[in-house]
């Protein structure tokens, strides 16, 4: 064999290697790992960042016998118009004079319970240096004012301040029952001679 003919055979073989090689594989790189997610904050509550305030004695307000704030009293005019059971009974109508009856005094306040026939009124007045609260157990009273008349129905509550004039009426035809808070205790309670509820039927 000649050196032409080798030198093909050569590259003939090497041809058919080459087709009959398997292919080569490249590995396929894995993929990446996401992060792991960050812990969620903690949120700690109030009882958890400061104890609970019921296990330290000594952080509880002792309960009050008698109200001091208007809140309280308020509180205390509510407590006792939902127990009937303590007013109902005292319970008197007068046509003929203003009927009322001093249900329970404390340190620097009083309760009063009054009752109103249809047609009977206050008077303009206020109550001197006490702030007051007037809440209607029965029936409906008119509250007059130098700024106007408000209705006020059984549930109703009215709070006012020293010097706070009004004219109270019961102008329904139904008995009404109101209950009165004086803070301090009603010392003085000066009449007025000019009634707003009598004005309002003044033509102007």
């Amino acid at each position: 064999m000649n050196s032409a003919s080798a030198s093909s055979a050569a590259t003939t073989a090497a041809s058919a290697t080459t087709a009959t090689s398997p292919a080569t594989v490249v590995p396929t790189p894995a993929p990446a790992t996401a992060p792991a997610p960050a812990p969620a904050a903690v949120v700690e509550s109030d009882l958890q960042i400061a104890g609970d305030i019921l296990a330290v004695q000594h952080l509880l307000q002792p309960a009050r016998e008698h109200p001091v704030t208007v809140a309280e009293f308020a509180g205390l005019a509510r407590s006792i118009a939902e127990d009937r059971a303590s007013w109902e009974h005292l319970v008197r109508y007068d046509a003929t004079t203003r009927w009322y009856h001093r249900l329970r005094t404390g340190p620097g306040y009083e309760v009063w319970l009054l009752s109103w026939v249809p047609g009977q009124g206050s008077g303009l007045h206020d109550h001197g240096s006490s702030s007051g609260i007037l809440t209607v157990l029965d029936g409906r009273l008119t509250e007059h004012t130098p700024r106007g008349r408000l209705t006020h129905a059984a549930g109703s509550q009215r709070v006012f301040a020293p010097g706070y004039a009004h004219e109270v009426v019961n102008d329904t035809l139904d008995g009404a029952v109101s209950l009165h808070v004086y803070f301090p205790g009603l010392t003085e309670m000066p009449m007025h001679s000019c009634s707003p509820a009598r004005q309002e039927h003044v033509p102007a």
